[in-house]
């Protein structure tokens, strides 16, 4: 299994929770907020640079490969965090359509260009 580039337990600190109550939900909401960051950057990423160099070494290290980096795992918190705090579309028939003010501070420089 390769290794996420947001821990449950850096997911559970950023959102100030303390339980075990809740892991199911945070983890499931910590792979949405990965999925969509990696999804807005549309570049391939990696939690360390072996996990990159092995996928160069097999030749599918993707398009325009980054090893993860701080602003990468502050895009992700700020996506889990909207995620967790807003369990629940205010207005009913509503889709989000761009990730929150801060992730996209954090996600916009290392996103492929000219996308």
């Amino acid at each position: 299994m390769a290794e996420p580039l947001v821990t449950l337990d850096q997911a559970k600190r950023h959102l100030r929770v303390t339980h075990d109550l809740e892991d199911s939900d945070i983890q499931l909401k910590l792979n949405a907020a990965t999925l969509m960051a990696v999804v807005y950057l549309d570049r391939a990423v990696y939690p360390d640079k072996a996990a990159l160099n092995a996928a160069l070494e097999a030749g599918d290290a993707g398009t325009l490969p980054m090893v993860v980096d701080d602003m990468v795992r502050a895009g992700i918190l700020f996506i889990l965090g909207d995620l967790y705090v807003n369990r629940e579309e205010t207005v009913t028939g509503t889709i989000a359509t761009q990730l929150p003010t801060g992730a996209r501070a954090c996600l916009r420089p290392l996103r492929r260009k000219g996308v």
